[in-house]
């Protein structure tokens, strides 16, 4: 349980990596926030992305863009949709809130009985 990102898409790219310059390495990945607690699990608005090179197994962090990486960055990102946020409660939660129901009529029904005596 907590918070972790999901990917969403990946996208390889044809770009040269700049720190090996091979062309077939490097992977664009989209990613969504995805939160789970005991009562509820939710996708959030929140998204992130990542740039690996797979060849030489480094991170590309965006000040390491060249201009060809950062226009097609552009691209995908626009192309990019993610997953529309929600919220799913759980088990315990709809318990909680049934209990918290059959709790509060039968505290009406004893006001009310107790109040015709």
């Amino acid at each position: 349980m907590g918070e972790k990102f999901i990917t969403i898409k990946e996208v390889a790219l044809n770009n040269n990596c700049p720190e090996c310059y091979n062309t077939s390495g490097l992977e664009l990945t989209f990613k969504q926030k995805f939160v789970e607690t005991k009562f509820y699990r939710s996708i959030t608005s929140e998204t992130a992305h990542q740039l690996e090179c797979r060849t030489c197994n480094t991170s590309i962090y965006p000040i390491q863009w060249t201009e060809d990486i950062e226009r097609v960055f552009n691209y995908h990102q626009k192309a990019f949709t993610p997953k529309k946020p929600s919220k799913k409660l759980k088990r315990a939660a709809w318990s909680l809130i049934i209990g918290l129901l059959i709790f509060s009529v039968v505290l009406i029904i004893g006001v009310a009985l107790l109040s015709n005596l």
